[in-house]
């Protein structure tokens, strides 16, 4: 088997309908009276790419405190990361020089031998409830049974079509992926059900064939004593290679999008069922990945720089999260999790059925990549509380922009957009109405939006970090320009202050009092908007479009660097609200990763990385290709795709 050998100066080459990429950084400059037009000056950098702040200390203290020595070396990891895959005008993040066809990732883990369980598709006379009534209140909650599970993943995890041109067959999922590449697995962990297992067990979810491979039977009083009647858990991994063999070191951004987008799917699948969804997140990898049975996979030992070759190990299943999903009206739980935990390491001894089957023959291996995800990894934090929050609605501004669409209807019918119209326009009700969905709290009549309340937020257990910088192109009765969605309330005075003093934090007109949006410029934005998403016209051709600004330093170094990819995880979640909500009201969105970083903050006029870019999106009417034709999900073709 011949060994990895070392890439040299790999670039990304220009995405498709890139262009123009001017010699120097990026300056903006703008009046409030004149379309936004962008200027570029000399600089060397940009000051949002410089070094971490850090505190002095004696080599007394520092070796007085290795723990402290050893998280300050983690977060300088991460932000050396994230500052090394960000786009620029000068430069991409380092990736591939070209897609390797012959290599691309088999999308469908499949653990051969394993017992492959068949589950139901959906008949009447269930019918799915409205979707925006989710918004509003849960339905009573379903016993969890072999026809409910089935309902779940249809709604949340299986394939939604397959499409069809010429001599290519490619699968679409209801939980989106970047690149349509689908890093993330999903794990059941249950107890028995009767015709699924009659024992309590860990399955993989095989989505291509809407089937359980069974992997493990778990010990019968597990479920019992720890968690209440009629719950279930969903554990989430990540395949790396999946999306680095397109995206090269930017990957595991992508990666951890996708966690959210799935947690946002699961979420709203179990409400459509009166079941509610919360992360374990006091649970630390170790525990996820025997939870999950990935310590099957052998150990990676990972290069000192990115390398090429025959590197199976690679293909290994990152633990990500796993999610309780419990009854909608439960009463408040403890959950003891020294006990759960040790529990669950005891997992490591079971008989695990299934061999992984192969991805590709050949690899590349960005170090960075993994590298990063061991700086992220979380232990066990004891202390921690379960909190079951109790159920907040969301706003209404008009239920009947939904034109009675089912959950289902909704979340199997989504799709990414491929090109905008450039023609098509909302009310600006509608956008409202699609912010208001936006909010983690909820319609809390005069509180402060912070604390994950609503659906879907309510499945993630810290408050939000995430905010929107929103271009405005197509609202009609809202003028064209700059607005700024701030998420958690707390965080205003921490906003206003980092950005660009002459904007004018106002509120528009017309919009919910409960709706905490803020006008900053009046301007065309949608040169501006193309040119910062990568020149992409899908930037500058929607309704609106946006970028999902995190309070990131601060919250890395306040609640510990594993966050990193958690606030990927609530713009993922966002992502999936922002794809629900432009279907539901008739038109189309898509998730947009490739964008220019540092610009966008200039824009802002953030300095640091106290605030950071982390997902782009659009929001508009689509074009579609007849070229392309749908097949039904189920049955597919037999090709992998």
């Amino acid at each position: 088997m011949p060994s990895p050998h070392p890439l040299r100066n790999l670039t990304t080459p220009s995405p498709p309908l890139l262009h123009f990429l001017p010699s120097t950084s990026f300056t903006l400059s703008f009046s409030h009276s004149h379309p936004m037009t962008p200027s570029f000056s000399s600089s060397a950098s940009s000051p949002s790419s410089s070094s971490p702040s850090t505190s002095s200390s004696t080599p007394q203290q520092q070796q007085q405190n290795p723990q402290n020595n050893l998280n300050q070396h983690k977060l300088s990891h991460v932000l050396k990361y994230h500052n090394q895959t960000k786009h620029n005008f000068n430069q991409y993040a380092r990736g591939p020089h070209g897609l390797d066809w012959a290599n691309q990732p088999n999308p469908f883990r499949r653990y051969l031998s394993a017992p492959l369980i068949s589950l139901l598709h959906p008949q009447p006379p269930y019918q799915p409830p409205l979707y925006h009534s989710l918004f509003l209140s849960l339905p009573s909650p379903h016993p969890i049974s072999q026809s409910t599970v089935s309902q779940f993943l249809f709604d949340s995890l299986a394939l939604s079509a397959w499409k069809t041109t010429g001599f290519s067959t490619w699968s679409l999922r209801v939980n989106p992926s970047s690149g349509n590449l689908h890093p993330t697995e999903a794990y059941i962990v249950a107890p028995p059900i009767p015709s699924i297992s009659d024992s309590a067990f860990v399955a993989h979810y095989a989505p291509k064939e809407h089937s359980l491979e069974l992997r493990a039977q778990i010990p019968s009083g597990f479920f019992p004593k720890f968690f209440p009647p009629n719950s279930f858990l969903v554990g989430l991994s990540s395949v790396f290679w999946r999306e680095a063999w397109k995206y090269g070191e930017r990957a595991f951004r992508y990666c951890n999008h996708d966690v959210g987008h799935a947690i946002g799917a699961v979420a709203m699948a179990a409400a459509s069922l009166g079941w509610d969804v919360k992360v374990l997140d006091t649970l630390g990898c170790e525990e996820l990945k025997t939870l999950m049975g990935l310590h099957v996979f052998p150990d990676f030992e990972i290069p000192s720089r990115a390398v090429r070759g025959k590197i199976p190990e690679i293909e290994f299943e990152h633990p990500d999260c796993v999610m309780l999903v419990y009854p909608n009206g439960v009463g408040g739980f403890d959950i003891n999790w020294k006990e759960l935990s040790e529990a669950i390491l005891g997992f490591d001894k079971l008989e695990w059925k299934g061999k992984p089957n192969s991805l590709s023959k050949e690899h590349v291996c960005w170090d960075v990549i993994y590298r990063t995800a061991e700086a992220v990894k979380k232990p066990l934090t004891l202390g921690d509380k379960f909190l079951v929050e109790p159920f907040q609605r969301s706003g209404v501004c008009g239920e009947g922009l939904y034109k009675g669409l089912s959950m289902r209807e909704v979340v199997r019918k989504r799709r990414s957009a491929v090109d905008m119209d450039g023609v098509t326009k909302i009310e600006r009700d509608a956008f409202y109405q699609i912010l208001l969905h936006c909010l983690p709290s909820g319609c809390q009549g005069g509180g402060r939006q912070r604390r994950p309340l609503a659906l879907p937020f309510r499945a993630l257990p810290w408050d939000a970090e995430v905010h929107a910088a929103l271009f405005v192109h197509r609202v009609v009765g809202l003028p064209q320009g700059l607005y700024f969605l701030v998420r958690n309330e707390n965080h205003f005075d921490e906003l206003k202050k980092a950005m660009l003093p002459d904007f004018l934090w106002t509120k528009p007109e017309g919009c919910p009092d409960e709706l905490p949006l803020y006008e900053l410029l009046r301007s065309d934005c949608q040169k501006l908007a193309k040119q910062l998403s990568c020149h992409q016209d899908i930037a500058s051709d929607g309704c609106f479009s946006l970028g999902m600004v995190a309070r990131m330093e601060p919250t890395l170094r306040e609640k510990n660097v594993w966050m990193y990819p958690r606030l990927f995880w609530e713009t993922g979640v966002l992502g999936q609200v922002l794809y629900l909500e432009a279907h539901g009201i008739g038109i189309s969105a898509t998730g947009i990763g490739c964008f220019f970083d540092d610009p966008v903050h200039q824009l802002l006029g953030l300095k640091d990385s106290t605030f950071q870019s982390l997902y782009h999106f659009t929001v508009g009417g689509p074009v579609l290709d007849k070229r392309i034709m749908s097949l039904p999900a189920y049955p597919g073709p037999d090709d992998d795709a």
